[in-house]
């Protein structure tokens, strides 16, 4: 494109090799999974927000690939965070009801009734022409489905209101309508003002193929609860999107901050995307019949590319809170040069599933898988 600004995509760092060998072992995901962990309790979880929310559900899912009960810490803090007021104006202040829904106690389910009530009256609640809930008034982002759609599905399994377990499939497939992109099955972040920004950002795509997973696994666990058409719409659209993201992925596992290397992202890596989306792809083998053998080897790619920028239990290259930008160029200047919360429930959310997929059979290491790869 005329007049790019190159000054990001042309300092880039290089990529890290990926994780191979012993360090995909079972031993090796559980004690990185354990220093992530112990990392992020460390520098702590001041709010009840989505970074929190993402945090939470990545350690509950981490205890669930080890064998462990529901983590005695995400009840200690939701009992700490549930007490009093909370503040309530945005649908992101719905990500950590998730925990509070699989939590099960009555103080948790006391919390999860309040944030219900909020979404169901709150007038700053407010949605776009197809019933999307939108992230702000005028525009649908990706980020929704994960932040308030997992909220409500999981909620619907607990309760058996299939009305809860079908808006979680509705405001998947509405997210879909507005930001997947028909020509390659990409999602982009967001739309503004009914516009969808062709920009291809990863942690979008991400959260929108994690959504689908987690409906996809609860329609396995509860058919009673969903709609057939709807739970086949999903898994088509997303086995779209994951063959796509296969197909551009480099060798190394992790994309760029834009997955389609978009020449001003180029190389401006971005690991919370790869992490998220590799746990997509390896649980997406489980629940999307049929699917391509190459999202499975992309998702041990992922994987094993975006954990090997762990450092002292820390993800590293993880951009920061990230507004819909309207061009391109946006996404290249965002910080990635300290932890940030959703990194590390994403990284918990790759450990997870690498985890459980090695359950059934050993891992691929990201050389082997390379053969597919992109570059």
């Amino acid at each position: 494109m005329a007049g790019s600004d190159l000054t990001s995509s042309r300092f880039a760092a290089p990529p890290l090799p990926p994780l191979s060998g012993e360090s995909l072992t079972r031993d090796a995901l559980v004690s990185l999974g354990r220093q992530i962990e112990d990392k992020t309790w460390h520098d702590g979880l001041p709010d009840f927000f989505w970074g929190e929310g993402v945090c939470l559900l990545g350690m509950i899912r981490f205890a669930e690939a080890v064998g462990e009960s529901f983590p005695s810490r995400v009840s200690e803090w939701l009992d700490e965070h549930g007490r009093g007021d909370l503040v309530l104006d945005h649908v992101n202040h719905l990500a950590p009801g998730t925990a509070a829904v699989l939590d099960g106690r009555p103080e948790s389910e006391a919390l999860a009734a309040r944030l219900l009530g909020w979404l169901q009256s709150s007038p700053d609640v407010t949605h776009a022409s197809n019933g999307a809930i939108e992230h702000w008034p005028g525009g649908v982002w990706a980020d929704t489905v994960f932040m308030g759609g997992l909220f409500l599905g999981h909620l619907g399994e607990t309760r058996g209101d299939a009305a809860l377990v079908s808006e979680l499939g509705r405001q998947w497939l509405t997210h879909a309508e507005i930001l997947q992109d028909e020509a390659t099955g990409l999602f982009v972040h967001g739309s503004h003002a009914g516009i969808a920004i062709r920009c291809f950002w990863g942690r979008a795509n991400a959260w929108m193929a994690l959504g689908a997973v987690e409906y996809l696994e609860l329609a396995q666990r509860r058919p009673d609860l969903v709609d057939p058409e709807a739970v086949e719409a999903v898994r088509t659209r997303v086995a779209r999107q994951l063959t796509a993201l296969a197909a551009c992925q480099p060798a190394h596992g992790v994309w760029s901050v834009l997955v389609d290397d978009q020449a001003e992202n180029a190389g401006v890596l971005e690991t919370s995307a790869a992490a998220g989306l590799g746990a997509a792809m390896l649980r997406a083998s489980q629940v999307v019949p049929g699917l391509d053998d190459s999202v499975v080897e992309a998702g041990w790619r992922a994987v094993a590319g975006a954990l090997a920028y762990v450092e002292n239990g820390a993800l590293t290259r993880v951009s920061a809170g990230t507004v819909l930008q309207l061009v391109p160029f946006g996404y290249s200047v965002i910080r990635d040069d300290r932890p940030q919360l959703w990194g590390q429930g994403l990284a918990l959310h790759a450990v997870a599933a690498a985890l459980a997929a090695q359950g059934g059979g050993a891992a691929v290491s990201a050389t082997d898988a390379g053969a597919g790869a992109r570059r």
